[in-house]
């Protein structure tokens, strides 16, 4: 073997070598996204700012101080983001580290219109009080953490079973997550805003509330009169039909879903266009 055939070997390992590390940090970084482990990174970044700080004004106290932090930061680190490595291991073992075709993705959304739209209907109907947050882009997960842990596959029985009265968990939201029912009895921030009728209760409040500080979809269906409204971006829209219903959800997530394949093409357009 030639030296010019050695280094292009050498090159080739090399390149894939960091296309590989790229890749296990993407989707490292697409596990932690909406959980608390990211003020955790923001706050390692700043001790690590410190830490070059201190050694470049000759902070040697400080510095000692930072350089301790970081010795013992990766059993910490092991310790702190306990949750989101055993949620990657669990990933890597069901082998869905891999991320998952377009129209696995287009399925998941139909099931999860059809699911909520279903159940919906059913309580609308009987006037069963609920309140449905759909996670979008904005992580929700300080919010799951205030109910009960479900992480529970979706479906239309389950969720009607959930706002049953007088049962353990129709009190609160459900939130669903990733196209699953992540966690039911969830609290959510009542809206403070002084132009919301007086006679809206406190489930409109709440799903105005989360819709102010997060972009995901939020159903409410009224105890009193079973009519179906829903918020987005702070709007809310109220009294819909069923069939109006199903189309505003349907094309909120399916729009979501376009922008995220859209910008995923765009990418590998670029690539292949710098390439």
């Amino acid at each position: 073997m030639s030296f010019a055939d050695f280094s292009i070997l050498k090159l080739l390992a090399n390149t894939i070598d960091i296309l590989l590390v790229w890749y296990v940090i993407y989707k490292l970084i697409m596990i932690v996204k909406g959980t608390k482990a990211v003020q955790l990174l923001k706050g390692i970044f700043v001790i690590i700012l410190v830490k070059v700080a201190s050694d470049k004004f000759h902070l040697q106290t400080l510095g000692w101080m930072m350089e301790q932090v970081l010795l013992w930061g990766f059993l910490a680190i092991i310790i702190i983001f306990q949750p989101e490595l055993r949620r990657a291991l669990e990933q890597l073992g069901r082998g869905r580290f891999f991320s998952r075709t377009a129209n696995q993705e287009e399925e998941n959304q139909e099931k999860l219109v059809e699911s909520i739209a279903k159940a919906v209907d059913y309580m609308a109907k009987r006037r069963i009080g609920a309140l449905i947050s759909v996670e979008r882009e904005t992580g929700l997960n300080d919010y799951i953490e205030t109910g009960i842990g479900l992480d529970s596959k979706i479906s239309s029985e389950l969720l009607i079973n959930i706002f049953i009265p007088n049962t353990p968990l129709h009190d609160g939201a459900v939130i669903i997550q990733k196209n699953c029912v992540a966690a039911a009895a969830c609290y959510l921030p009542l809206s403070e805003s002084p132009f919301i009728s007086k006679e809206l209760g406190t489930r409109h409040r709440a799903a105005l509330g989360i819709s102010e500080v997060t972009d995901s979809i939020t159903i409410i269906v009224s105890e009193e009169t079973g009519s179906v409204s829903l918020t987005k971006n702070g709007e809310l829209h109220r009294d819909l039909k069923a069939e109006a219903f199903k189309d505003m959800l349907s094309s909120e997530l399916f729009a979501q879903q376009k922008i995220k394949q859209t910008s995923s093409g765009l990418w590998n357009w670029r690539g292949k266009k710098n390439g």
